[in-house]
């Protein structure tokens, strides 16, 4: 049983009611969220910016009876939650050879593991600091003691906890053109926290949370922020308690603005995923940290499995709501844009395309009607063909009769029934026996058509598998497997049904988003098989090779992140918790490492695609797997959760 929650670290952005000045009150209300953060399984807790002071008390942090105070409450802490699991880090003025600095105090078993200073100070408008505190570059010694003990001093710290690192930076410092954190990446902290004391102005929130997310994703870092909250001095400024986590530019937790209740902000960050990105982003690799940092290392207790904060979409592929017309619209016309480039190049003036009355190939053609009209090329230059076999349903039939004719699109049926009959007795293979030779032998009949009827019109067929297809080998090779030109091979199967419906609700007239919706509410399959006795599609895709929403997923942690299968099980278990029961979650996931590994043939020889996503198959960049590769090692860690 694996226990180290596969690098998912829970972490917490804390937002403390403050009372200004009362480092006693203020202490117990950080001591308080502490614990509420432990009991819900957080391994590091942020809070604000001197948030043992309170960050607005002016010319008090000039009183050594407040400096003192906070020492004491600041011991207090580290005392009281000695007996935890979990790292704190606190803002706290810390009085250092006659200078004070705005400090990060990181606490860990009753250890003060370093002190952080701020680096950057603001002496403009509301903001003094300058009058009280001096800037980290100004620090008289890289050691201090504080609370009886000797604690490391210094704004390059980062701590290594074995299964992550993290480091800290102050408010200001992430307002700057070059972050303490950017250095501190660069230096292999995977997390970044932000003690702050924001103040609210209109507008400025929404730019914070672009500054948190940027950072996040230039980073390649997971950012927890913790801005002052209710209780500090409204005299002239009003604090609402900001706190957000983001992880490689995405927000993935945020707090309730102008609440004056306490906050914790829990989410978890996936520190494998952090990883990831930077092995495969060279800019990140080669880019030169400024400076050099310390590395203070902690034997932390990686704790059990927890019940996780983070979301987990089972659809990673599909856009958000606000997003789905925008990106849809940004694929199509990547789609259409990239048949066009190599059209113009080749100088061909025609397309060929085998319409099943299925998802894939009603894409395809959309896409190349589309590109007709970028070229101003007529719509008749697109060929659609219908080659109705044995499995060929009424309902799919018609629907690819009138979508070729309604797109005003060339119509050509030609049968492959006659000439599927005499292969068969030429091989001499029954064609009562329905096996993968009855199968492939009508997908390669239709191929053989389409690429003639393709060299009649001077132009090329359009290939219209997608990329799941493709992931689980469900091509007949040199069949549907083969194209001049895959418009579709990097959009997956949960997506292309997404795809047709923007274009019927964007790109058509009515009479053609009647039969888009149509298609869209039809089975999946190839149609390789006779239909039932009712004249209804009897062989369903995802009845043979598992679901395509599971695939999807599969494939998308497998090529996105190069997660190992039991993560992958056990995010999926949590995704689809309520579609699919672990039993079939670890039967199809089987299913998809088995196809995967044994089809790289044909995916180290498939046609020329235009990519759209960040994932994508492609032989000649994006996915490199020699197709003699063994799954040994990825089925047997399936059965390690």
């Amino acid at each position: 049983m694996k226990t180290d929650n596969y690098g998912l670290i829970k972490v917490a952005a804390a937002i403390p009611n403050v009372k200004v000045a009362d480092c006693q009150f203020n202490a117990s209300h950080i001591e308080n969220l502490i614990n509420e953060a432990d009991s819900n399984g957080v391994q590091l807790v942020c809070f604000p910016e001197l948030s043992v002071t309170g960050y607005t008390c002016g010319d008090l942090f000039n009183s050594t009876l407040l400096i003192s105070q906070a020492e004491e409450a600041l011991n207090d802490i580290v005392s009281s939650t000695a007996g935890l699991n979990i790292i704190s880090i606190v803002g706290v003025p810390v009085s250092v050879r006659n200078r004070l600095f705005n400090c990060a105090a990181i606490i860990y078993r009753g250890s003060i593991i370093a002190l952080c200073p701020k680096r950057h100070l603001p002496n403009y408008n509301e903001f003094y600091e300058m009058r009280w505190f001096s800037p980290s570059g100004e620090a008289p010694c890289e050691q201090t003691v504080l609370c009886g003990q000797y604690v490391p001093f210094g704004d390059n710290i980062v701590i290594d906890c074995g299964q992550f690192s993290f480091s800290t930076e102050i408010c200001e410092d992430l307002w700057t053109p070059v972050p303490p954190s950017c250095q501190a990446a660069m230096s292999g902290a995977q997390i970044v926290f932000n003690l702050s004391a924001s103040n609210e102005l209109i507008g400025k929130n929404a730019y914070l949370k672009q500054l948190v997310s940027q950072q996040s994703a230039r980073c390649i870092a997971g950012y927890v922020y913790a801005s002052a909250g209710f209780g500090e001095s409204s005299t002239d400024l009003v604090y609402t308690g900001k706190g957000y986590i983001a992880e490689n530019g995405v927000i993935i937790g945020q707090s309730e603005r102008f609440s004056l209740k306490e906050q914790l902000v829990i989410n978890d960050i996936d520190v494998n995923r952090i990883d990831s990105e930077r092995r495969r982003t060279s800019t990140f690799k080669s880019s030169p940290a400024s400076g050099s940092s310390r590395h203070i290392q902690v034997e932390y207790e990686v704790p059990s499995f927890n019940e996780l904060h983070r979301y987990i979409d089972p659809y990673p592929f599909i856009p958000k709501d606000d997003d789905m017309r925008a990106v849809c619209g940004e694929i199509f016309n990547i789609q259409a844009c990239a048949l066009a480039t190599r059209l113009h190049h080749t100088g061909m003036k025609s397309m060929v395309v085998g319409i099943s009355g299925g998802l894939d190939s009603t894409l395809a053609l959309l896409v190349c009607v589309k590109t007709c009209e970028l070229l101003g090329l007529p719509k008749s230059s697109v060929t659609g063909i219908t080659m109705p076999g044995y499995g060929t349903t009424n309902r799919t039939y018609t629907n690819a009769v009138e979508m070729i004719k309604r797109l005003g699109c060339t119509f050509r049926e030609i049968s492959i029934r006659e000439a599927c009959d005499r292969h068969f007795k030429d091989i001499g293979h029954d064609p009562a026996i329905h096996d993968v030779t009855y199968e492939n032998t009508q997908a390669r009949e239709r191929t053989q058509i389409l690429m003639d009827v393709a060299n009649q019109t001077g132009g090329m067929v359009i290939g219209t598998g997608d990329l799941s297809e493709l992931a689980l080998g469900w091509a007949t090779y040199n069949g549907d497997h083969m194209s001049m030109y895959g418009v579709n091979a990097s959009i997956p199967k949960t997506l292309v049904r997404y795809m047709v419906r923007y274009v019927a609700e964007n790109e058509v007239d009515s009479s053609v988003r009647e039969i888009l919706l149509d298609v869209i509410d039809t089975p999946v399959s190839p149609e390789l098989l006779p239909a039932d006795p009712n004249g209804n599609i009897s062989q369903k895709t995802e009845d043979l090779v598992g679901p395509y929403d599971l695939h999807d997923f599969f494939l998308f942690y497998t090529l996105r992140y190069g997660f190992t299968p039991s993560k992958i099980k056990y995010l999926a278990e949590i995704a689809f918790k309520d579609i699919f029961d672990k039993e079939a979650i670890n039967k199809w996931l089987k299913t998809f490492i088995r196809r995967f590994f044994s089809q790289q043939f044909k995916r180290n020889c498939m046609p020329d695609a235009p990519k759209v996503g960040s994932v994508c198959l492609s032989p000649r960049g994006d996915w490199r797997m020699p197709s003699d590769a063994s799954a040994r090692a990825w089925l047997e860690d399936i059965d390690s959760l």
